[in-house]
């Protein structure tokens, strides 16, 4: 389909109407649209008409490049359920908002409503009232059954189809005639005949008007004259309104979309037919949503089958009827969805930066970008002032519920909680029509009835069996609360105080400096000093909003590093297991209630400037100022934060923070006061890897961790490729206990040898680099000279590896310690490199142990590494290849047993058992030569630690930890 798109995008920059130009468009883009291109010099208007609304319509929002841009909306396309209602049954529905209605009807395609009736007159036509609530998918199919039409696959009996905007409609202020609207948007049909009225040729047009409930429409006859000109010029709703009374091109069908409030608007005996969007009710049209969605990426095979082992997750969780499932009845949701795991699971530096956050945001924009919330009286007035954005009024309401439940940590909500939150105190009629309004249209789209019933409920609340609603998705609570705080909603009763007198004098402006001018003649001095003190308010209010926003960086910081969160997982893995579901043995909680962590880095998130600017367009403006107020509090916040030690997933957490801040300045100046970042049995992912690196390039080149440990952390060689920018700023870099094989090597050897680099510590025990990995390392030691210390324990090395680190290591000058244990090397092979390190120049240790290595190979390895007394050097090579040296005990023989004990459960229990009973003889044999009662003891002790690791082995294992630390 890419070079379907490429095609268009030429024709519509170089519009040509020959034949030749129509001939080739037909053949080339294969949509069978022979039957229309013209054969004569001038173009067919309805074959124009067709490609320009196919090029229209095909055109992606900003929002679908979540996905990387493989997309068309045919392939995107799963058709929701759409229910035929009778006139009866449709008055029902906004009563219930918050209940799923039973489908008592069969499902029927948009195409079928057109079909004639024996209960509409002959010679009229059809007029279809499309209805459903905000996300079910009302846009979605009028952009596929205008893309149907225009490749010639659906509503084939109509010859003309002409959609219209009511948004663009409504923002209509001179009059105009139909023929006029229709010209107006499109030039090529403003003299075409089936639109002069005349004879029956209006039955060959079909009128889609989307998002009715944006037009002031009044059907009344005193309100709106009559006409059946198409020529007359009218104010557009008097147009739209005589097209639906059948007054003005009687014979032409129309399509009329629009949310449930506004059904009414239009009589009843102006509709022919009644049909509801319900969205997709069953895992099938979900999990078809899906595959359209995750299993189209750019060829990529390994990437095929991640999304294919994804997709099989979310099936097992819709179809355990989980709130998931009850969220993806919404496509919406659906969307949602597959933007978050894409972002999850298909993040690389080659994709654009995207955020979690900006996710959300794009989300809420999609559904309710340009919204209002109108009066409701069978009007469409908008709420004067700020107050009419209906985003605005979701913040308000279901923001400051959904902020409350944060607070006091609650994901669940009673019906008379809804309404307390929701409805609130009396109101005007006016009100009480918007919130009608609104709990009609919006308020499902955020809630759901809860199905998975007692989960994080408090014990009064869950033995009632009363119904409760939850948020559709848990991130929708905490991304909504945040935006409560961020917005400055949740003000104390002192800054609302302060605001209001802050407003009132500053309207007032010079007018009340003359009036204090006047008055100051006559109004004795005590008095007067009472009504300067005003003038201090907005000093006053600046000064309580400064100390709100430092308040909000100080919630962030809190809400960040709170003690009884840093058990959980990190946000991420939250994240996914809310929509993949937990497989195998539940997470232990060690919380009381939810663990809301995703809530400051929101907050953190929302002050990024590409998501104020898209919140703006919702109605909601966060000023700069309050950015720069938030920020350097935070800034202080965090850098006191983290003079504690954190845990991994809090560390992880904080990276995450900052990566959704996308503040370069901020993020050097809190990782300034980082030194060392641990990251141990985090499990690292294409996201975190990217979200470390992305965090690291913001500092300046000097800057340089100590310590970056990423052990434990299921590292492959592609995301080894995606940390490269994080390794390159740092000294100390842990890589022990995960998946790197021979292939990473080579991107460790370039890191290595790049002359920004300053790796001074490599740890790679427990990876399976084999010799030839181990040679490729190698070949970067001429080169370097900042490594000081290398560790290659068990990573299969063997004598041929072994051999070549003897070979290399006279040039390289710098190492110091070096850790070959456990990696199969035999008697010469070790003497050889023992011998090496003694000749080299700064080498002081040697790890040897766990090794097939005999008594008298370890006797000669001992020897080896003391300088010969005609040596010049007395340079000593401390060789740990044995918990004894001889008959002696080892000074090295308490960390060699802690790592055997550490890592003895991820090895290979039969060869560790074997080297625990050589190193028992070796000691039993060194306890019998001693003549101290006190050596003899020391024995013992060192015997008993072998012995009870030994034990550990020969018994059941326990469940292996998730990771090792040497």
């Amino acid at each position: 389909m890419s070079s379907l798109h490429r095609q268009l995008s030429q024709l519509l920059s170089a519009w040509s109407w020959r034949r030749r130009v129509d001939v080739s468009l037909c053949s080339a883009t294969g949509l069978h649209l022979r039957t229309y291109c013209s054969t004569s010099s001038e173009p067919d208007p309805l074959q124009v008409h067709r490609r320009k609304l196919f090029l229209w319509f095909s055109h992606l929002p900003q929002e679908e490049k979540q996905f990387g841009g493989y997309f068309s909306p045919e392939t995107m396309h799963v058709d929701p359920l759409i229910v035929e209602r009778k006139a009866e049954e449709r008055a029902g529905l906004l009563s219930l908002p918050l209940q799923t209605q039973p489908l008592s009807s069969s499902s029927v395609s948009v195409e079928q409503l057109f079909e004639t009736t024996d209960t509409w007159n002959e010679g009229r036509g059809v007029n279809v009232l499309l209805y459903g609530a905000v996300g079910t998918g009302k846009s979605t199919v009028v952009r596929k059954l205008v893309l149907d039409w225009c490749t010639g696959t659906g509503l084939t009996h109509f010859k003309l189809l002409v959609p219209f905007s009511c948004e663009d409609l409504s923002e209509l202020s001179k009059v105009a005639s139909l023929r006029d609207l229709v010209s107006r948007k499109y030039l090529h049909l403003r003299k075409h005949p089936l639109l002069s009225g005349e004879g029956n040729q209006a039955k060959d047009v079909l009128f889609l008007f989307n998002g009715m409930e944006k037009m002031k429409l009044d059907f009344r006859i005193g309100s709106t004259e009559l006409c059946s000109d198409p020529n007359e010029a009218l104010p557009p709703n008097v147009v739209v309104v005589n097209l639906l009374r059948k007054y003005l091109l009687p014979e032409a069908s129309i399509l009329v979309t629009t949310r449930l409030s506004a059904m009414d608007r239009i009589p009843q005996k102006y509709v022919s037919r009644y049909a509801q969007i319900c969205g997709f009710n069953d895992p099938g049209r979900q999990r078809a949503y899906f595959t359209s969605r995750l299993l189209q990426q750019s060829g990529e095979t390994a990437r095929d089958h991640e999304a294919q082992a994804l997709i099989e997750l979310l099936y097992l969780n819709l179809q355990r009827e989980s709130q998931l499932a009850a969220a993806c009845f919404l496509p919406s949701y659906c969307w949602l969805t597959c933007a978050t795991l894409h972002f999850l699971h298909f993040t690389d530096a080659k994709a654009p930066i995207r955020t979690l956050t900006g996710i959300y945001t794009s989300f809420l924009r999609l559904n309710f970008g340009g919204e209002v919330l109108g009066t409701g009286a069978g009007t469409n007035v908008p709420i004067q002032g700020h107050n009419n954005s209906l985003m605005l009024y979701v913040v308000r309401t279901v923001g400051k519920m959904a902020f409350e439940g944060v607070t006091y940590k609650r994901t669940s909500f009673s019906e008379k909680e809804l309404e307390q939150w929701i409805g609130g105190k009396t109101k005007t009629d006016e009100e009480l029509h918007q919130l009608a309004m609104f709990r009609t249209d919006v308020l499902d789209f955020f809630l759901a009835p809860c199905v998975e019933s007692g989960k994080h409920f408090p014990e009064a609340l869950s033995e009632n069996n009363e119904q409760r609603y939850v948020f559709a998705v848990p991130a929708m609570q905490e991304y909504l609360a945040a935006l409560y705080v961020v917005l400055g909603e949740n003000k104390s009763a002192l800054e609302k105080l302060s605001k209001r007198m802050s407003v009132a004098i500053g309207q007032a402006g010079e007018d009340v400096n003359a009036l204090f001018g006047i008055l100051s003649k006559f109004i004795p001095l005590r008095i007067f000093a009472v009504f300067n003190l005003l003038k201090l308010f907005p000093k006053l209010y600046e000064k309580i909003s400064s100390h709100n926003k430092g308040s909000i960086a100080r919630t962030m910081a809190t809400e960040m590093f709170r003690t009884e969160d840093s058990y959980n997982e990190d946000v991420l893995d939250q994240v996914e297991q809310s929509l993949l579901g937990v497989h195998g043995p539940q997470p232990q909680q060690h919380s009381e209630g939810p663990p809301f962590e995703l809530y400051p880095i929101f907050m953190g998130g929302l002050l990024h400037y590409g998501n104020r600017v898209l919140l703006q367009q919702l109605g909601c403006s966060i000023q700069s100022t309050t950015v720069v107020q938030i920020t350097r509090a935070l800034r202080k916040h965090l850098v006191r934060e983290l003079s504690k030690p954190q845990p991994p997933e809090e560390v992880m957490d904080l990276l995450v923070l900052l990566y959704e801040f996308q503040n370069p300045r901020l993020t050097a100046e809190v990782l300034a006061s980082m030194r060392t970042i641990r990251l141990t049995n985090i499990r690292m992912t294409s996201l975190k890897c990217f979200v470390l690196s992305s965090v690291l390039s913001c500092t300046p080149t000097s800057y340089h961790l100590e310590e970056l440990d990423l052990s434990s952390c299921l590292l492959t060689h592609d995301l080894l490729q995606t940390l490269w920018p994080a390794f390159r700023h740092t000294h100390n870099l842990n890589l022990q206990f995960n998946s790197l094989g021979p292939e990473s090597c080579i991107l460790l050897r370039d890191l290595l040898l790049d002359p920004k680099s300053s790796v001074r510590s490599l740890q790679l025990c427990d990876n399976p680099l084999l010799e030839s990995g181990a040679c490729t390392l190698l070949e970067a030691l001429p080169e370097n000279q900042s490594l000081r210390h290398l560790s290659l324990m068990h990573t299969g090395l063997g004598d041929l590896g072994a051999l070549q680190l003897a070979e290399r290591l006279q040039q390289h000058s710098g190492l110091q310690e070096l850790n070959v244990a456990y990696n199969n090397i035999g008697d010469n092979a070790a003497l050889a490199l023992v011998d090496a390190c003694r000749e080299h120049p700064s080498i002081h240790t040697v790890h040897l142990y766990l090794n097939p290595l005999s008594d008298v190979g370890k006797q000669s390895l001992y020897v080896r590494g003391v300088p010969s007394s005609d040596s010049g050097s007395g340079r000593r090579v401390k060789v740990l290849a044995s918990v004894t040296e001889g008959s002696d005990l080892s000074e090295d023989w308490h960390p060699i047993l802690r790592v055997i004990r550490e890592n003895a459960l991820s090895w290979d229990r039969q060869r560790v058992q074997q080297q625990l009973k050589v190193f028992l003889r070796d000691l039993e044999w060194g306890r019998q030569q001693q003549q101290s009662l006190w050596k003899r003891l020391h024995f013992r002790r060192v015997e008993k630690g072998v012995r009870q690791t030994l034990e550990l082995l020969e018994k059941d294992p326990p469940t292996p930890p998730t990771g090792y630390r040497m």
